[in-house]
């Protein structure tokens, strides 16, 4: 059991462990644009294969490039790959500073059934032409091609014709291919096969045609301004393969190119010049002294504070006029008003106080609808009516003031 377990494990750690062979070289030229397909079928003898007869093109592959001994490509080389079941590509335009420096660039390929690795060294050797760098160079945008299928060759063969029937020059090259999600643009959505779009830029050695100047008309001009389709007249050399957004263009004549030279310092050595010896500070040092800040922060304010309060209280307390002065410097003839006023108001109020309350309706003498006697109000004049209820009840009934009644004989009882 264990021996078996033993030698399963060995097999997986034979199995994931990379194939590394020879290095193949290529030798692409200084502004000229460089293509180098990874393709599947060149790696799938290094696996093993799929258990299934003929369908070993079904395992999946991808590809990792960087540069030997850096996590990454070089800036002018890029990679792009869909999907694990197509084929990788490598492009990018080198330029005469790459002359002559050999650039090797790892290729490692992943099967992502049985996680089998396989790596391959790429050396890249830029080789100096007398052609580079054409002096016109133009630069188009076509929205519907993506940058894997305009890397094909059939493809830029075709677009690379097309050009150089619209613009007849002798030597025409295409100098960099560049994926419009680069540029900045938009994922587009998976709805009518929409594409990314891609900018391809050619070299010529003879001066732009008049068909791709049309574009710089002032007519034209408003019509891109107002996102409008310009009039090209060589427009459907291209249609029939490439839609090319015209208003993209870019021509560029590098001969009128005023260059700009950045000037950097010198780095210099790196080595800090001599300053002498170091002297640390002493061992004994001094305590500092803090009385100053003290003042400073803390004593200084308080006094003024101090100062401020005893100013704030004398004026409060001290300078008081008091009633006796203040109607010594009051005129007699106001005093005067001023104490029938009070006296005035005095009497206002006592007279309210004792001013009658009529009765409340409820209240007032009322006839017995049976007997016609007259019944008196039920509280004396000196009751407080203003708690009295409006409805009475039995028990107040009791209370009642009998009043005097009329006898038929004349007389008067009680």
């Amino acid at each position: 059991m264990l021996a078996a377990a033993v030698t399963v494990l060995l097999g997986t750690v034979v199995t994931i462990l990379s194939r590394s062979h020879a290095d193949r070289n290529v030798y692409p030229s200084a502004g000229v644009l460089f293509v180098h397909v990874l393709e599947r079928e060149h790696f799938k003898g290094e696996f093993p294969p799929y258990p299934k007869s003929g369908d070993a093109s079904n395992d999946p592959i991808t590809f990792n490039t960087n540069l030997k001994g850096f996590p990454d490509r070089p800036g002018w080389l890029r990679y792009i790959q869909r999907t694990p079941h197509g084929d990788g590509v490598l492009y990018g335009s080198p330029t005469a500073e790459h002359v002559g420096k050999p650039t090797v660039i790892e290729i490692t390929a992943y099967n992502r059934r049985t996680f089998e690795t396989a790596r391959h060294n790429l050396v890249i050797n830029v080789m100096a032409t007398e052609e580079f760098p054409l002096p016109y160079q133009a630069e188009f945008y076509i929205k519907n091609m993506n940058v894997e299928e305009m890397l094909a060759s059939e493809v830029l063969g075709d677009f690379l014709g097309a050009v150089k029937n619209v613009w007849q020059p002798e030597r025409l090259n295409a100098i960099n291919i560049t994926s419009a999600l680069d540029r900045g643009g938009r994922v587009p959505l998976p709805i009518n096969n929409l594409k990314e779009g891609v900018y391809v830029m050619v070299g010529a050695d003879v001066p732009f045609s008049s068909c791709l100047r049309e574009v710089e008309n002032p007519r034209n001009q408003l019509r891109c301004s107002q996102e409008m389709e310009p009039d090209i007249s060589c427009d459907k050399k291209f249609r029939a393969q490439f839609h090319i957004d015209w208003c993209k263009i870019s021509l560029v004549d590098i001969n009128k190119v005023v260059p700009v030279y950045v000037s950097r310092p010198d780095p210099g050595t790196g080595i800090l010049p001599e300053f002498g010896e170091y002297n640390p500070p002493s061992e004994s040092l001094k305590s500092p002294d803090y009385f100053s800040d003290f003042l400073v922060t803390l004593a200084i304010p308080s006094a003024v504070a101090l100062v401020l309060f005893f100013i704030l209280g004398y004026t409060m307390c001290c300078r008081r006029e008091g009633v006796e002065k203040r109607n010594m410097q009051t005129p007699a003839i106001q005093l005067v008003h001023h104490s029938a006023i009070q006296k005035s108001t005095k009497e206002l109020r006592g007279m309210s106080k004792n001013r009658e309350i009529s009765w409340p309706l409820s209240t007032l003498p009322v006839f017995n609808p049976v007997s016609g006697e007259v019944v008196p109000p039920i509280h004396p004049d000196n009751y407080e009516t203003t708690s009295m209820p409006l409805m009475q009840t039995q028990a107040n009934l009791q209370n009642q003031i009998t009043i005097p009644q009329q006898r038929p004989s004349g007389k008067w009882y009680p």
